[in-house]
């Protein structure tokens, strides 16, 4: 087949989704073609059959903000014709779905009929699909795909419950390559912490709707307890509150390791001994599945679609929005009883198989084939 994938090139967890997807499709003998406004994040162009289209924006004073929608319409009426695509495939639905459908009108004109398969992923449903200058558009481009899905039950719930939706949504979560975490060396642990230290991992692109005030408070009630570590991975701009604690507790300072954007995260994750994930609001939780693969527990909120990843009592621990007693009390209880944690790193670990891509990877291709057939 021949796939054209819409994402945003950026770290968030619908890029990367869509990057290793376009990928892993890419091994497999597929054709794929990305087309963004920069290179994603995490695309690899050495691999065979990766083709990469970038949206280019003139700039003309006429325009306050530059008509990067009719920019990306163009460019996948373009790559659609000449490279002859079989299916489109929409990460978000805004921008992606809504270009998508003007250029499959383009296309029609020329005769063609290219289907497109729309993924929803969280914020173009629980936060940009909410305002009003875009809300009826999100619900429009939604159902005029040809095929819907979104990476939880939860957000196909709230998709249903916020937008007047005429089409069926497939749940097809997100997924992680098990093969990655299979021989990482956890010898460099002493450059984090001592033997006798417990390790706690946040990472995130750092915006409030993670919650980064309870990763730090978290850290700092449990640590007058139990000698421990907390690495934060990430940037954004929670930055600040970062510095701002860490200058009110100057004692914590060698505790903290700040360590920005890391390419290879995975080797640091198993080095951790539980993930810390009190997100706001969260459509799937790939970062706690990715935790999870390392053999991280994950003491997590009970937002959006985490629960249906972190199993609460069994990969670790699930508290209320906002409850930093709780989330407290269930890191404390995994750092005195080592047992305990050792069980809940091993049955993290087995779940985390459940979203492994040899799992996944073919209910999209499935997906592809029907969207083409007009199943």
């Amino acid at each position: 087949m021949k796939i054209g994938i819409l994402c945003y090139p950026t770290y968030g967890g619908s890029g990367i989704v869509a990057t290793e997807l376009g990928m892993l499709l890419a091994d497999k003998g597929h054709e794929v073609h990305f087309m963004s406004s920069s290179m994603p994040a995490r695309l690899d162009m050495t691999k065979p059959n990766i083709y990469f289209h970038k949206v280019n924006v003139e700039t003309y004073p006429l325009f306050k903000y530059q008509p990067y929608d009719i920019a990306l319409s163009s460019t996948i009426y373009h790559v659609v014709k000449i490279y002859k695509l079989d299916v489109i495939h929409a990460h978000y639905a805004i921008p992606y779905a809504y270009a998508a459908y003007m250029a499959k009108q383009m296309l029609k004109d020329d005769g063609i009929e290219t289907p497109l398969v729309t993924t929803l992923h969280g914020t173009d449903i629980t936060l940009v699909g909410q305002h009003p200058s875009y809300k009826k558009a999100v619900e429009f481009s939604i159902n005029k795909s040809d095929f819907v899905t979104s990476v939880s039950e939860s957000l196909k719930k709230d998709t249903f419950i916020n937008f007047d939706i005429k089409t069926e949504i497939q749940v097809i979560p997100n997924f992680i390559d098990n093969s990655i975490f299979s021989h990482i060396n956890v010898c460099c642990r002493k450059q984090f912490a001592e033997d006798h230290e417990k390790i706690m991992i946040h990472v995130s692109n750092l915006r409030p709707v993670k919650r980064i005030q309870d990763v730090l408070e978290t850290f700092k009630r449990v640590e007058k307890e139990i000698p421990s570590k907390l690495i934060i991975i990430g940037e954004g701009p929670e930055m600040e509150l970062i510095n701002e604690f860490i200058s009110d507790n100057p004692d914590l300072i060698p505790k903290i390791r700040l360590m920005g954007k890391v390419n290879d995260l995975f080797p640091i994750l198993s080095y951790a001994d539980v993930f810390l994930l009190p997100s706001q609001q969260e459509s799937f939780g790939l970062a706690a599945l990715e935790a999870m693969a390392a053999g991280v527990p994950v003491i997590s909120s009970n937002a959006g679609g985490i629960p249906e990843v972190n199993i609460h009592g069994q990969t670790g621990y699930i508290a209320e929005v906002g409850d930093i007693n709780q989330i407290v009390h269930f890191t404390k209880k995994l750092f005195i009883d080592d047992e305990l944690l050792l069980k809940m790193k091993t049955n993290a670990k087995e779940n985390a198989m459940k979203f492994d891509i040899a799992n996944i990877i073919p209910l999209y291709e499935e997906l592809y084939t029907r969207a083409i057939h007009k199943e």
